[in-house]
């Protein structure tokens, strides 16, 4: 594993492809009375606060929320939607915590290396990251599986970073509850603004 520096990358920078395509079912079936990405933590819509972290690193990013079969024909859309980019992080939107820092010390990686994965406490996370040279494969996506099979092909290197966000995803309510319980200690843990 390498650690690098979030720095803000002007040159080069990747897009930041947010994922909102999914049909979020095992929400609605842990008791969810709306799509996981529309449900409320501390005052804003999961969705909003995935949003905000990606308008916050700086980066091109694209909202990929057209109803697609499955993960990997979202990505493809997205990846053939931007034919410009310079490389993709891959962050599915029910990251709502997950910090700008992290989506900028992810596309400082791209910068060395064709394939990067976020750390936190030895999970992988997201955003996962891929520069331009790995296009073609990501536009070929298809079915329910991810981006994985490009990762293993291009000897992804994984990247520590101290951002729990990056691994907190929204599938139940049960994650829904934990989020809010995380937020309110980093909020905590700020102090008095």
């Amino acid at each position: 594993m390498s650690s690098f520096p979030a720095v803000p990358i002007q040159l080069n920078a990747p897009t930041v492809i947010v994922l909102a395509s999914g049909r979020g079912e095992r929400f609605v079936a842990s008791g969810g009375t709306s799509h996981k990405l529309q449900a409320l933590l501390d005052g804003q819509t999961v969705l909003a606060r995935t949003l905000a972290a990606v308008r916050d690193s700086g980066l091109p990013w694209h909202l990929e929320d057209a109803g697609h079969a499955g993960m990997g024909d979202s990505i493809a859309a997205a990846v053939r939607a931007t034919p410009r980019a310079q490389g993709w992080l891959i962050l599915p939107g029910d990251l709502p915590l997950v910090q700008a820092q992290t989506l900028l010390a992810v596309a400082a990686a791209l910068q060395e290396h064709a394939a990067v994965v976020p750390v936190f406490q030895g999970q992988r996370g997201h955003p996962v990251g891929f520069a331009r040279q790995c296009g073609l494969a990501l536009a070929g996506l298809v079915g329910d599986k991810g981006a994985g099979g490009v990762l293993r092909a291009q000897a992804a290197i994984e990247i520590i970073v101290n951002d729990e966000g990056c691994v907190a995803d929204i599938d139940t309510l049960t994650d829904l509850q934990r989020a809010s319980q995380l937020l309110a200690n980093r909020c905590s843990a700020a102090g008095p603004r």
